[in-house]
C-alpha cells in the first residue's frame, strides 16, 4: 500500500538497516551493455508477486524491507553510481527549489494575504506564512479542502513578498541554481535509461484492464497459480453502513472485520476482501453486488483480480511514491521525468504517458489518484516551462476530462480536473492558453456540451427535474472560466484580442440559451399544483455573476475590443428579441402623446426573470460611457439597428413582474416565483440582475423620447386606465392591486432618475458606490462588520472593498463580554441618506425611515427626509432627467396629488404621496443644480415652469404648486407636512434663482439670500421646538422626584413587609444582621464555643412557582423543595493524571483525598415548589414523554432529569427546605460548663462513650477500643452516660413529607456521585451527603476567591438559598439513617484525628482533606447521644463545645498537614521581615517539636516567619470554608470585615468568628498536654516520614486555584500547534480533527475511528472518553480548525459555544469562514472559566439544545 509504505523510513530508499544486495546482482544492473528495460521487467516479475503475496493481512514493514532490498536499493545504486544514502545527502545539502510546492491535505490551514495576493487562490502553508512578510498584513486563514499547493516562491502569485525567509536565495538549504545542484552527465544518462522503464511500468500497470493476465514481459515462465482476490472499490454513492452491511451478509464476517475493510476502502479506494480460487472470489463478488443492490439502488463496484496483477498494481504505486520523493531532490530529475512523460511515440496517434494517465484518471481508485496527482505536483508544477507544456496537454483533452469527471462519482479534490486552478490562475500561462489554445472557447463549448439534456425545443435551458450532483460538477467548469479571467491583461496583442473575442462570442451562446429561459405564465383560477424547480437556474446565475462582470471588465480594457464586443452582444440580444412572433401594434394616447407598441401584458403572456444577454449589454453600455468610446458606437451599431425600445422591453417586463408579485397578482404561482424575485434583488445576484435592469431602463430613458418612455412604462405596468379619466372599478382587490402597481412604478421612476451611483452613469468611483451602500445600511441601525460584509456584493476576488472606506463613514464601537462590535454612522454622513435607496428591501426602507425620523425628532428638527443632491449624469445619460419635466410625468404627479387632495381615499396611499413628493424633490434639486452651474438661458430643464403650469384649460384646473398647498391640510398626511414645506421652500428658491439669474453673480447671491431666509425661518422653528422640549424635560423631572419621595415614605412606613420577604433575605446577610441586632442585646458575632452568638431564625414564607400559593417553612408542614442539579465535578482537582473510578460499586467515599480528584457538586437555580406539586409536574412530564416517543428529549427522565418549570435549567432532583432551628446559649450555663469541660475531659468522655457502644455492640468482644481508654475508665466519675450531663434535648421531629424528600435527595446524591443504582439502605448514603456538602462549600469558596468577592454578602440568591438548604439538609439527613451506622462512620473519621483509635484502613493525615473530615464529624457527632431507649440530641451548650473542640482538633491537624507538606520542595527564603514576631517564635518552637517527633526528618533550619507565612496562607481556604459551613449550619451572623475584600482584616475576622487565636500556634500551647501524643502519632506515620524523606510528594497548601489552560494570544499559533499534531494511534499522514481540552491542555484526535475507545462495552470517541477522566463526564474542548468551543456532558449531550477568539471587529469566526486574524479576548475566556467553576456547563448544554434542536442528529458519543 502506497501510503503505508510512505510512512516507512525514507521513501526515496535511503533508510538505515537495509539488506545489502549481492555484488554479482548489483554488477548485472550496472553493466552498460545490457537491456535495462528487459532486466528491470525480469527483476519485477521475479520479486513483486512474492513481496505482495499476502494482501488480506499485509505485513507492511516486512513488505517495505523486501522492496528496498530486492528492487529499490539496486535501482538507486545503478541510477546514482554510488551509495544512495551518501549521494542523496549531498544532493539535499546542495540546495532546494525556491518554490515551496507543499501539497495540502484536507483540513490543513492555509493563509492568503489580502494586500499582496494576486487572487484569493494564492495561498501559503503554515511554515511559509510564519516566515513571510504577510504575517503582518491583512491575511485570511482557511481550512484547505485538500489537493492545493503552496505558492511560496511563485513571483506571479504575489504583488510583494513572493518568498519567505526559508525559500529566499541564500537562505540555509535554499541555494540558487549553482554548479553543486547540477547532476553530472553520467547520472543524467542513467536517469534517461531508468525513468522511461519505470514510467512505462507505472502507466501500464495503472491502466491495465486484464483481470487475469499480466503483460508478457512481466510473466514468469513458472506455472500460473490459481490465486485471486475479490477486490471491493470505493464509491461516493454507498454509505459506510451500506458497505459494512453488504460485507457482513455476503462474506459472513464479524462487524469488526467489516469495519476494518470499509475504513481501508474509504482511505485507499480499494481493498481485497476475500482471497482464494477464482470461483470462490467470483461467487463472493456476485453476493456483494446482490446485497449492496438490495440496500441501495446501485451495486458496489467489485472486481476479481489475479494475485500477480494486484501485486504489480500495488508496486506501481510504490514506485510512483519513490519517483515523487526523487523529484524533490533535483531540478534535473524533474526535467528528465517531464520530458519522458510528454514524449509522444513517433508516427503514432497515441497520447503521451502523462496524457494517458490523465485520461484514465476517472477510472483509477482513490489511492492511485493521490499518488498520480502528487507526482504531477512534485514534477510538472515545480518547473515553469513544463507546467506550461502540461497545461497545453490538459487543455487539449479538457472536454474529455471534464465529461469523465461529471460522470464520475468521486469528489472533485480526487479528480485531475481539480488541477486546473494551478494553471489557469497563473497570469502569463492563462494568456498563453487563451492565445495559443483558445481556452475560453474550449471551456464555454464544454459547458454547452455537458448540458444538452437541459435544452428545450427553443434551445433555451430548462432545469426541471435536474440532478443536483451533476450540476455541482458542472460548476467546476464555470470555476475554470473564472480562474482564466481572474487577472486582466495589461497589454493587448492582436492575437489575444481575437482569441478573447472568439471566446466571448462563444460565451454569448451560453447566455443566449439562458436569455428568457424557464418562462412562466400567470396562473389564473387554480393554484399551481407542483412548484417548478427554480434553484438550478438561480444557482447558475450566481455562479456566472462574477464571470459576467469579469468579461465586461476585460472588454473595457481596450476600446476597440469593447466596441466589437458590444456589437456582438447587441446582435445576440436582437436575435433573441426578433424570435418572438410579431403581432399588430397597439396605439396608446395620453396628454397629447402617442405610443405604438406590440401588444403584450405581463399578467397574461409568458415572462422570464433570466435575461443575462440584456444585462451584459447594459453593463457594456455603461462601460462605453465611462471610457468615452460611446462616441464611436454609431460606427459599430447604426442608429437604425439599435432599436432601443426592444432593448428596454425585456428588463421592463421583469421589473413589472416583480411589481405584480408585490401586488399579490401571482400568488397562485406558488413559492418558486417568490424565491426567484427574492434572489433577483438579493445581494448575491442583484449586480447582474436587478441593477442591470435599472441601467437598461436608464439607457432607454437617455435615448427615447421621455413621453414615449413613460407611456411604455405605463402600458407595461398595465396602468394606462389608472391615469386616464376612465371610471375605476369598485372591486377592492383590484383597487389594492392598482395602488401597489402605481407605488412600484413610481419607485422605479425614482430609481431611473435618481440612482446614479454607477461608474459610467455619472462621474463616481467604486469607492463612492461602496461608501453609499454602507451609509444606507448604517442608517437602518449600527451593524457588525460581518453583517455589513454580507450585505455588500463581492468581486471576483471575494472582496467587498469595505475596509478601504469604512473608516471614512463610520466609527467602531467595541463589544462587551458578549455580543460583537458594531459600526455606527458618522454624524456628517447622515445628510447622504436617501429614503428611496434602491437596494433597500421594504422592511429596511420602513426601518431606516423610522430610525432617521426618530433621530431628527430627538434633535428637535423637522421630520422632512428630502433626497440628497445626486451626482450629475455623464453626457451619454444626461437626457434621463428629461423624464422628470415631460408632460406625462407632470400628468402622473398631478393625478396622484389631486386624488389625495380630493380625499378619494381608495385611490391613493401615503407611500404613493411620499414617492410623488420625492420625484418633485428630485426635479427641483436637478433644476437648482443646473441653474447654479450655468446661466438661465442655457438651462433647458424647466421643471419649475412645468410644475406651476395648469394641468388643463378647464376652469377648475390646478397646478402642482397649488395641490401641494392643499395637501398640507389633508389630516391623513400630517406625517408628510415637513416634506411638503421643504418642497415649497425649494420651489421658492428655484423661482428666485430663475428671476435673478440675469447675471451669474446675481444668481449666486439671490440663492444664498434665499437660503438664509429659509434658515432664519427654520431657526425660529428650531428654537421653539427646543424651548418646548426643555419645558417637557423639567416637568418629567419634577414628577419623577415626587414619585421617588412617595416610594421612600411607603418603604419606611411598611418596613416589616420588606424585611420578611425571601428576596430581601436573599440579597445578602446585611438585613439578617439588623434583625438579629434588634433581637439580641448580648449580641456576639462568634460562631463556636460558649460565646456563640444567637442563631437568626427568621420566619420564612415562600411561594411555590407551580401553584403560586404561599407557605411558611416549618418542621411539621408539608415539604417545600428547591430544584437542584447534582453532578460529579473535577473543578478543584490538583492532579488530573489521577485515574477516576468510572463506577463506584466498591468505592469507599468516606475520606476525600487532599487532591480533591472528584467531588459531588450540588447546585440550585433557587426556585421553590411544594414537594407534592413537583411530583405531579414530574409525573406529567413522564406521561408526556411516553406519549411522544418519536421526539428526542434533551433530558433523561429515567435518571430523574427535568427542566425547572420557571427558568428551564436542567435539574435532576429536589432538595427539601429544612428550617434553621434557633439556638440560644445560656451564658451562665456555658460558663459553668467551661470550668469543667476542657479538651482533655471532652476527649475522655467521647472515648468512654465510644468504648461503651463498642462493648455493647460487640457483646463482650473488645473491638475498636481506644488504646488509652483504660486510663479514663478507671475513673468512676466518667462512665457511659457522662456525655449526657452537659445538656441534651429531644431530637427534632420532621414531617413525613420532609423525611420522604430527605431520603429522595440523599439517594440521588448517592446514585449520581457514585454512578450506581439507587439503594436507600446503602451504608454510604450519609457519607455522600456530607461529602457533597463539603465539596459544594469548597467550590463556592474557590469561586468567590477567584472572582475577588467578599466571603459573605456577594453570593447570588440561587447560590445562597441552595447552600443554606444543602447544609440544613446534611444536618437533618442523619435522622433518616440508622444511628449505629452514623457512629461507625464517626469513629472512622475520628480515627484520623485521634490516631490511638485502632480502626482498620485509617489513612494518614497527609492522605485526607481535613475540611471533609470536619463536615463529617460535626454532622455525625450527635449520633453519640443516641440510645435504644430514648432519642436525644445535644443541647445548644453541648453543641457549642462539641463544635468548638471538633473544629479545634481538625484545625490542629490541618496546621500539621500544612507545616509537614511545606517542608518539601521549598524555594530558598528571600525576605526576613517577620523574624522576631510572636507568631514566628511560636512557629519555630512547633517546628522543633515536629523535628523531634520525626527523628530529624523535618528540618529545624526553616525560619519561623516562613513557616508562619506558609501556615497563614495555607489555612485561609479552610477557614473560609469553615466560616461558610458554620454560618449556614448555625445561622450566626458573620463580622463586618467578612462582607468586604481585605486580606489582613479577613484573617482576623475569621479567627474571631471561629474562636481561634490569631496566632494559630497558641492552640497547640493551650492544648499541649492533650495534643502532644496526637502530634507524636501524626508525625510518626510512615506516609509522613516518607514524604519528609523525599520519597513521595505531598500536596502543598494553599491548593492551586484551577484555571482554564493558557491560550496563545494569536490564533495562528494554535493552528500551528494543530498542524504539527500527529495522532499517536494512527500511522497514516492524513489530517485529523485536533481538539484541545481547555481543562488540562491535552490535544486529542476527534471524530476519528483510530482513537475510539471501548468503555464498558461502548464505543466512545476520544473527547467523550477523555471527558470521563478529565472532567468526570463534563468537559470543554476547543475545535482548533473550526474555532468553536464544544461543551460535552456524558455520552449523549453536548453543544457548540462561541470561541473566546475575536477578530479586530469584535466577532467570532466559527468554521474560519471569514478567515480574519483572531486574537484572544480575555473577558470571553474568563466567562468560559466561570461557566466551568460555577458548574453551569450542563445548564448551558440543556439551554442550547432546547433552543437549537439541530444537534440532535449528532452522535456526541463518538466525538
Amino acid at each position: 500500500m502506497a501510503d503505508e509504505a510512505d510512512g516507512g523510513p525514507r521513501a526515496a530508499g535511503a533508510a538505515g538497516g537495509r539488506v545489502p544486495v549481492p555484488p554479482q546482482e548489483r554488477a548485472t544492473w550496472c553493466d552498460e551493455r545490457f537491456n535495462f528495460q528487459a532486466t528491470f521487467s525480469q527483476c519485477l516479475a521475479k520479486h513483486v508477486p512474492n513481496i505482495y503475496s499476502a494482501e488480506m493481512d499485509p505485513l507492511l514493514e516486512k513488505q517495505e524491507k523486501m522492496v528496498q532490498a530486492a528492487i529499490l536499493y539496486p535501482l538507486e545504486c545503478y541510477l546514482f553510481g554510488e551509495d544512495p544514502d551518501v549521494f542523496l545527502e549531498k544532493l539535499q545539502q546542495s540546495g532546494t527549489s525556491q518554490l515551496c510546492g507543499k501539497v495540502f491535505k484536507g483540513g490543513e490551514t492555509t493563509y492568503s494575504c489580502r494586500d499582496c495576493a494576486v487572487d484569493p487562490t494564492c495561498v501559503l502553508c503554515m511554515d511559509c506564512f510564519q516566515n513571510s512578510i504577510h504575517k503582518n498584513h491583512r491575511y485570511k486563514m482557511h481550512s484547505s479542502t485538500g489537493g492545493g499547493f503552496c505558492d511560496c516562491g511563485d513571483t506571479e502569485a504575489w504583488k510583494a513578498g513572493p518568498l519567505c525567509t526559508k525559500h529566499e536565495p541564500g537562505a540555509s538549504g535554499s541555494a540558487k541554481e549553482n554548479s553543486e545542484c547540477q547532476l553530472n552527465e553520467e547520472i543524467m544518462e542513467h536517469s534517461r535509461r531508468v525513468f522511461p522503464s519505470v514510467i512505462k511500468y507505472i502507466v501500464d500497470m495503472l491502466i491495465w484492464e486484464e483481470e487475469k493476465e499480466l503483460p508478457p514481459e512481466l510473466t514468469v515462465s513458472r506455472e500460473k497459480v490459481d490465486s485471486y482476490y475479490c477486490v471491493l472499490f470505493n464509491d461516493e454513492h454507498h454509505s459506510y453502513d451500506h458497505v459494512i452491511y453488504s460485507l457482513q451478509r455476503a462474506l459472513g464476517c464479524e462487524l469488526g472485520e467489516a469495519q476494518l475493510h470499509t475504513t481501508a476502502i474509504d482511505k485507499e479506494g480499494r481493498r481485497a476482501v476475500k482471497s482464494g480460487h477464482f470461483a470462490s472470489c467470483q461467487e463472493a463478488k456476485e453476493e456483494i453486488e446482490r446485497h449492496s443492490e438490495n440496500v441501495s439502488q446501485r451495486p458496489l463496484h467489485v472486481e476479481v483480480l489475479h494475485a500477480d496483477v494486484m501485486a504489480h498494481q500495488k508496486f506501481a504505486l510504490r514506485l510512483g511514491s519513490w519517483l515523487n520523493k526523487l523529484m524533490s531532490y533535483s531540478s534535473d530529475f524533474r526535467q528528465i521525468f517531464c520530458q519522458i512523460c510528454l514524449r509522444e511515440e513517433a508516427r503514432s496517434e497515441k497520447p503521451c504517458f502523462i496524457s494517458k494517465l490523465m485520461l484514465w484518471d476517472a477510472k483509477l481508485h482513490k489511492g492511485a489518484r493521490k499518488v498520480l496527482h502528487e507526482l504531477i505536483f512534485s514534477s510538472f508544477f515545480m518547473e515553469m516551462q513544463y507546467k506550461k507544456l502540461f497545461a497545453v496537454e490538459f487543455v487539449k483533452y479538457y472536454k474529455t476530462l471534464q465529461k469523465e469527471y461529471i460522470n464520475d462519482d468521486h469528489d472533485r479534490v480526487l479528480s485531475v480536473t481539480a488541477l486546473s486552478v494551478q494553471m489557469f490562475t497563473v497570469p502569463t500561462l492563462a494568456r498563453h492558453l487563451i492565445e495559443e489554445q483558445n481556452v475560453i472557447t474550449t471551456i464555454t463549448e464544454t459547458l454547452l456540451e455537458v448540458l444538452p439534456e437541459y435544452l428545450d425545443k427553443n434551445d433555451k435551458f430548462n432545469f426541471q427535474g435536474y440532478s443536483q450532483d451533476k450540476l455541482n460538477r458542472v460548476y467546476a467548469v464555470i470555476y475554470d472560466l473564472r480562474y482564466v479571467l481572474v487577472s486582466k491583461p495589461m497589454l493587448w496583442t492582436d492575437r489575444l484580442r481575437e482569441r478573447f473575442l472568439e471566446g466571448f462570442v462563444s460565451f454569448l451562446r451560453i447566455l443566449t440559451c439562458m436569455q428568457g429561459m424557464e418562462e412562466i405564465k400567470r396562473q389564473i383560477g387554480q393554484h399551481i399544483e407542483v412548484d417548478p424547480d427554480w434553484e438550478a437556474a438561480i444557482a447558475i446565475q450566481m455562479q456566472l455573476k462574477n464571470i459576467l462582470l469579469m468579461f465586461q471588465e476585460w472588454c473595457a480594457c481596450d476600446e476597440e475590443l469593447l466596441l466589437r464586443a458590444y456589437r456582438e452582444c447587441h446582435k445576440a440580444v436582437m436575435r433573441c428579441s426578433m424570435n418572438v412572433r410579431s403581432r399588430e401594434k397597439t396605439v396608446f394616447h395620453l396628454c397629447g402623446h402617442t405610443l405604438e407598441s406590440k401588444p403584450y401584458r405581463v399578467s397574461a403572456d409568458p415572462v422570464s426573470i433570466h435575461l443575462p444577454l440584456s444585462r451584459t449589454l447594459a453593463g457594456l453600455h455603461v462601460r462605453l460611457s465611462k471610457t468615452g468610446a460611446i462616441s464611436r458606437l454609431h460606427e459599430f451599431v447604426s442608429p437604425e439597428e439599435f432599436q432601443v425600445e426592444l432593448l428596454v422591453e425585456y428588463p421592463l417586463r421583469c421589473l413589472v413582474l416583480v411589481a405584480q408579485v408585490a401586488a399579490e397578482m401571482w400568488r397562485r404561482n406558488g413559492l418558486s416565483l417568490i424565491s426567484q424575485v427574492f434572489y433577483y434583488q438579493d445581494v448575491k445576484c442583484r449586480e447582474e440582475m436587478y441593477d442591470k435592469d435599472i441601467i437598461m431602463l436608464q439607457v432607454g430613458a437617455s435615448i427615447m423620447d421621455p413621453n414615449q418612455f413613460l407611456l411604455l412604462i405605463l402600458q407595461r405596468y398595465e396602468l394606462a386606465d389608472a391615469f386616464r379619466k376612465i371610471k375605476p372599478t369598485k372591486d377592492q382587490d383590484l383597487i389594492k392591486q392598482c395602488n401597489v402597481l402605481i407605488e412600484e412604478m413610481l419607485q422605479i421612476l425614482i430609481y431611473v432618475v435618481g440612482e446614479r451611483y454607477v461608474p459610467g452613469l455619472s462621474n463616481v468611483t467604486k469607492e463612492d458606490v461602496i461608501m453609499r451602500e454602507i451609509i444606507h445600511l448604517l442608517c437602518i441601525e449600527p451593524m457588525a462588520h460581518s453583517a455589513i460584509t454580507k450585505s455588500l456584493p463581492e468581486n471576483e476576488n471575494n472582496e467587498t472593498g469595505l475596509e478601504n472606506v469604512i473608516d471614512k463613514v463610520a466609527t467602531f464601537k467595541k463589544p462587551g463580554v458578549s455580543g460583537h462590535g458594531v459600526y455606527e454612522l458618522k454624524e456628517e454622513c447622515l445628510k447622504e441618506f436617501n429614503m428611496f435607496f434602491y437596494h433597500y428591501t421594504k422592511t429596511q426602507h420602513s426601518k431606516a425611515e423610522h430610525t432617521q425620523k426618530k433621530r431628527r425628532k430627538q434633535e428637535n428638527r423637522d421630520e422632512a427626509l428630502p433626497p440628497p443632491p445626486p451626482p450629475e449624469f455623464s453626457p451619454a445619460f444626461s437626457n434621463v432627467v428629461r423624464i422628470l419635466n415631460c408632460d406625462v410625468m407632470m400628468h402622473i404627479l398631478r393625478t396622484v396629488l389631486q386624488r389625495a387632495v380630493e380625499l378619494e381615499t381608495h385611490l391613493w396611499t401615503e407611500a404613493m404621496i411620499q414617492m410623488v413628493l420625492h420625484l418633485l424633490s428630485l426635479g427641483l434639486l436637478e433644476e437648482k443644480q443646473q441653474l447654479q452651474k450655468s446661466p438661465e438661458e442655457e438651462v433647458t430643464f424647466d421643471f419649475y415652469h412645468k410644475a406651476t403650469r395648469m394641468g388643463s384649460s378647464a376652469l377648475n384646473a390646478v397646478n402642482v404648486l397649488m395641490l401641494l398647498e392643499k395637501l398640507k391640510r389633508v389630516p391623513q398626511l400630517e406625517a408628510q407636512k415637513d416634506t411638503v414645506n421643504w418642497i415649497l421652500q425649494m420651489f421658492d428658491m428655484v423661482k428666485r434663482l430663475r428671476e435673478k439669474s440675469s447675471l451669474t453673480t446675481g444668481a449666486a447671491t439671490s440663492g444664498s439670500e434665499a437660503t438664509k431666509g429659509d434658515e432664519s425661518t427654520q431657526d425660529k422653528e428650531k428654537a421653539e421646538r427646543k424651548r418646548k422640549a426643555e419645558a417637557a424635560r423639567l416637568h418629567r423631572q419634577k414628577i419623577m422626584a415626587q414619585m421617588s419621595a412617595l416610594q421612600k415614605n411607603f418603604i419606611e412606613s411598611n418596613k416589616f413587609l420588606y424585611e420578611n420577604t425571601l428576596e430581601a433575605q436573599g440579597k445578602g446577610d446585611a438585613i439578617m444582621e439588623e434583625e438579629s441586632m434588634s433581637s439580641a442585646v448580648d449580641y456576639c458575632k462568634i460562631a463556636l464555643g460558649p460565646k456563640r452568638g444567637p442563631s437568626v431564625a427568621e420566619k420564612e414564607v415562600l411561594t411555590c412557582i407551580l401553584c403560586q400559593e404561599e407557605q411558611e417553612v416549618k418542621l411539621e408542614s408539608a415539604a417545600m423543595v428547591l430544584s437542584v442539579c447534582v453532578q460529579k465535578s473535577t473543578a478543584l482537582t490538583q492532579n488530573r493524571r489521577r485515574i477516576l473510578e468510572l463506577s463506584g460499586d466498591t468505592l469507599d467515599p468516606l475520606f476525600m483525598h487532599p487532591d480533591l480528584p472528584c467531588g459531588t457538586h450540588t447546585g440550585s437555580c433557587g426556585h421553590v415548589m411544594h414537594a407534592a406539586c413537583w411530583q405531579k409536574y414530574f409525573e406529567a412530564m413522564q406521561l408526556n414523554f411516553r406519549q411522544r416517543l418519536h421526539v428526542e428529549q434533551i433530558f433523561d427522565l429515567e435518571n430523574g432529569e427535568y427542566l425547572c418549570p420557571l427558568c428551564k435549567s436542567l435539574c435532576n432532583t429536589v432538595i427539601p427546605i429544612v428550617p434553621l432551628q434557633a439556638q440560644k446559649i445560656n451564658s451562665e450555663d456555658a460558663e459553668a460548663v467551661a470550668q469543667i469541660l476542657s479538651l482533655a475531659k471532652w476527649l475522655e468522655i467521647i472515648i468512654v462513650r465510644i468504648s461503651g457502644y463498642s462493648v455493647k455492640n460487640a457483646k463482650g468482644e473488645k473491638q475498636n477500643l481506644p488504646a488509652f481508654a483504660n486510663k479514663g475508665v478507671g475513673n468512676s466519675s466518667l462512665e457511659f452516660h457522662s456525655i449526657l450531663s452537659f445538656g441534651v434535648q429531644p431530637s427534632v421531629k420532621y414531617s413525613s413529607s420532609i423525611k420522604e424528600m430527605l431520603i429522595l435527595f440523599a439517594t440521588t446524591i448517592y446514585r449520581v456521585g457514585l454512578k450506581v443504582a439507587p439503594n436507600e439502605a446503602d451504608y454510604r448514603i450519609p457519607v455522600m451527603t456530607w461529602s457533597t456538602c463539603a465539596f459544594t462549600i469548597q467550590c463556592i469558596e474557590n469561586l468567590l476567591e477567584t472572582e475577588g468577592k467578599p466571603l459573605f454578602g456577594s453570593l447570588q440568591n440561587r447560590q445562597h438559598s441552595g447552600l443554606k438548604a444543602l447544609v440544613q439538609f446534611a444536618a437533618a439527613q442523619r435522622t433518616t439513617s440508622p444511628q449505629l451506622l452514623i457512629q461507625k462512620h464517626l469513629i472512622r473519621l475520628l480515627g484520623v484525628l485521634l490516631p490511638n483509635f485502632k480502626v482498620e484502613d485509617t489513612p494518614s493525615l497527609l492522605e485526607v482533606d481535613i475540611f471533609h473530615i470536619l463536615v463529617g464529624v460535626v454532622l455525625s457527632f450527635p449520633s453519640l447521644y443516641w440510645d435504644d431507649a430514648v432519642d436525644l440530641q445535644p443541647s445548644s451548650t453541648s453543641s457549642a463545645y462539641n463544635h468548638l473542640y471538633l473544629f479545634h482538633l481538625t484545625t490542629l491537624a490541618h496546621i500539621t498537614q500544612i507545616v509537614v507538606s511545606s517542608a518539601t520542595g521549598r524555594e530558598s527564603p528571600t525576605a526576613r521581615s517577620y523574624d522576631n514576631s510572636e507568631e514566628a517564635r511560636s512557629a519555630q518552637s512547633f517546628c522543633r517539636e515536629v523535628s523531634q517527633y520525626t527523628s530529624g526528618c523535618f528540618s529545624q533550619d526553616i525560619p519561623g516567619w516562613l513557616v508562619w507565612d506558609c501556615v497563614k496562607k495555607g489555612i485561609m481556604p479552610y477557614l473560609r470554608c469553615a466560616a461558610l459551613f458554620f454560618h449556614y449550619l448555625l445561622g450566626v451572623s458573620p463580622p463586618e470585615e467578612l462582607l468586604q475584600v481585605s486580606e489582613e482584616g479577613q484573617f482576623k475576622a475569621l479567627c474571631s468568628y471561629l474562636s481561634l487565636p490569631t496566632n494559630l500556634f497558641l492552640l497547640f500551647q493551650e492544648y499541649w498536654d492533650t495534643v502532644n501524643p496526637l502530634l507524636q502519632r501524626w508525625c510518626a506515620d510512615p506516609v509522613v516520614l516518607s514524604c519528609l524523606k523525599g520519597k513521595s510528594i505531598a500536596l502543598r497548601y494553599p491548593r492551586k486555584r484551577n484555571r482554564l489552560i493558557e491560550l496563545p494570544e494569536d490564533y495562528s499559533c494554535l493552528l500551528n500547534q494543530a498542524s504539527q499534531f500527529r495522532c499517536p494511534r494512527s500511522s497514516d499522514d492524513e489530517q485529523k480533527h485536533p481538539v484541545l481540552c481547555l481543562f488540562c491542555g491535552a490535544m486529542l484526535c476527534s471524530q476519528n475511528t483510530c482513537c475510539q475507545e471501548l468503555v464498558n462495552g461502548e464505543e466512545l470517541g476520544a473527547c467523550t472518553s477523555h471527558a470521563l477522566q478529565c472532567g468526570a463526564g463534563v468537559c470543554m474542548f476547543l475545535k482548533i480548525r473550526e474555532c468553536k468551543v464544544v461543551l460535552i456532558e456524558g455520552k449523549t449531550r453536548g453543544c457548540l459555544y462561541p470561541a473566546p477568539y475575536l477578530d479586530e471587529y469584535g466577532e467570532t469566526d466559527p468554521g474560519l469562514k471569514r478567515g480574519n486574524p483572531l486574537h484572544l479576548c480575555q473577558e470571553r475566556y474568563r466567562k468560559l472559566h466561570l461557566l466551568w467553576q460555577q458548574h453551569c456547563i450542563i445548564e448551558q448544554i440543556a439551554r442550547s439544545q432546547e433552543t437549537n434542536q439541530i444537534f440532535f442528529g449528532f452522535n456526541w458519543q463518538l466525538l
